[in-house]
């Protein structure tokens, strides 16, 4: 049972599955706000968000610490975010729309927004669906080439929540800036920053 315990992916699980139990906590006490809808829509994007950019932060964190390992979590943190991003989107066509397909195509096509949102769910299927260690060995080199989808996905979610928002733009702006910036660390100069501030660490150690 310690040994269990002591392990981090099942510690990492639990902290993911948070949002969602607040989630449940909220609605049985009623306190969902004036409109659960909106409160679900918004919880579940915003944590999708949250999710993809922990994935992205897996190998700059990586690079900087040393800590290989750090990889094994990857994975994990990235199926969470599809997981959000499926409570997201059934929640706009089950809870807000009543599947009226209808009325969904003509959001996908009148309301940009809608349409990135839907672009960025759309492009995570693949990446979910290849997550498995073998189909990382049946893909080899073409798996990592896909993958790389996760670098649109995370812009395409923060445009999604840019154009949502009509007042206040604090929070996707904030999210957009930490995506660039990580973005920003896997180019050749990024690659170079990081690994000096990991050698000028080891040397104040």
């Amino acid at each position: 049972m310690g040994a269990v315990l002591r392990n981090p992916k099942l510690w990492i699980f639990a902290i993911c599955l948070l949002p969602l139990a607040r989630l449940i906590a909220l609605g049985g006490s009623g306190g969902l706000g004036a409109n659960p809808i909106e409160f679900i829509t918004r919880s579940t994007g915003t944590w999708t968000l949250v999710g993809l950019i922990l994935t992205l932060s897996v190998t700059p964190l990586r690079r900087l610490s040393g800590y290989a390992n750090l990889i094994r979590y990857r994975r994990m943190l990235g199926l969470f975010s599809f997981f959000y991003a499926c409570l997201h989107f059934v929640t706009y066509i089950w809870l807000d729309q009543f599947f009226d397909l209808a009325a969904i195509a003509r959001d996908i096509v009148k309301r940009p927004f809608i349409t990135v949102g839907f672009s960025a769910f759309v492009l995570l299927i693949p990446l979910a669906s290849t997550s498995t260690h073998a189909m990382m060995r049946r893909l080899g080199r073409r798996w990592q080439h896909l993958h790389r989808l996760i670098y649109l996905v995370a812009l395409l979610a923060v445009v999604h929540y840019l154009w949502l928002v009509k007042k206040d733009l604090t929070s996707p702006l904030i999210y957009g800036a930490v995506v660039v910036i990580l973005l920003a660390l896997r180019l050749p100069w990024g690659v170079r920053l990081m690994q000096a501030l990991r050698g000028w660490g080891a040397a104040v150690r």
